[in-house]
């Protein structure tokens, strides 16, 4: 067993019921890229604003366009080692709740339950007049069925669902409605500058109360509306490990920081917990 696996063990072993806090470093061995370097900078520009989203038509259009061309990464992506081993964490009781940042839903495809999903999902999509929520694969067909010229365009997989397509002219992109009553339609995930619904905060910081201690996963913690759990945390005198590749913005509070790679000691610390009991 390497040092990283015996300190994961370690800390699960001496903290029964953990909460688990995860980000994009637990999906990028499903193929889906993240937004940051090993220092918490960000990798390319920052992701669109919500108010950028709804103000702007040509941004809009190029968001959608991006999307298009990105979707089928993300919506075939499979969950990988990390996301099982961490609903066998979950399995095996020594978990009491998953709260993830990610918007990709392959926590709930491993089999994990009652996952929060913080910034929500990008497979639904909502209608900002209305309130409908509709499939995102529907909205994927309006999309190439308005826009046959860009169906058959590749690009290099971004983040998320987007696509690099920086030199294209979104001028003339089309962008559906809602089915219902014409309004905008928007990814039912948090963009970046708006703030997490209150309810799914409220619900995190139950689950944390819960809690004997929280292990973040895959996450540089640098974005507050995940770093603010482990505040509240330390403020709790609970202990807490984060295991990551990389600087965290969490660094200086946290009792045990494990460098490494998500997956493979994940997999490796639940197979040697499932041979011993939980407490």
């Amino acid at each position: 067993m390497t040092e990283a696996v015996q300190r994961l063990v370690g800390f699960l072993d001496a903290t029964p019921r953990v909460l688990l806090l995860t980000g994009a470093g637990v999906s990028t061995g499903s193929g889906i890229p993240d937004y940051r370097d090993a220092d918490g900078a960000w990798k390319r520009g920052p992701p669109i604003t919500g108010q950028v989203f709804r103000n702007d038509a040509l941004q809009r259009a190029r968001y959608w366009a991006r999307s298009m061309i990105g979707w089928p990464l993300l919506a075939g992506a499979q969950p990988n080692g990390a996301h099982l081993a961490l609903a066998a964490l979950q399995a095996q009781g020594r978990i009491t709740r998953l709260i993830t940042q990610n918007v990709d839903g392959l926590h709930q495809a491993a089999g994990s339950t009652e996952v929060i999903d913080l910034h929500g999902r990008l497979d639904t999509l909502i209608c900002l007049t209305c309130d409908q929520r509709s499939p995102r694969s529907v909205f994927q067909q309006r999309l190439q069925d308005d826009n046959p010229d860009w169906a058959a365009r590749t690009a290099v997989a971004l983040p998320d669902g987007d696509a690099d397509l920086e030199h294209a002219d979104f001028s003339a992109f089309t962008v559906p409605g809602c089915t219902n009553c014409g309004g905008m339609l928007k990814p039912d995930v948090v963009f970046f500058g708006e703030g997490v619904p209150r309810e799914r905060v409220d619900a995190a910081f139950a689950a944390l109360q819960a809690s004997d201690g929280l292990l973040v996963v895959g996450s540089s913690l640098m974005v507050y509306s995940g770093y603010r759990f482990a505040v509240a945390a330390r403020e709790r005198g609970l202990p807490m490990a984060v295991l990551t590749l990389g600087k965290t913005r969490a660094d200086e509070l946290v009792d045990v920081k494990i460098d490494a790679s998500c997956g493979e000691a994940l997999t490796a610390a639940v197979a040697h917990l499932a041979r011993e009991p939980a407490c």
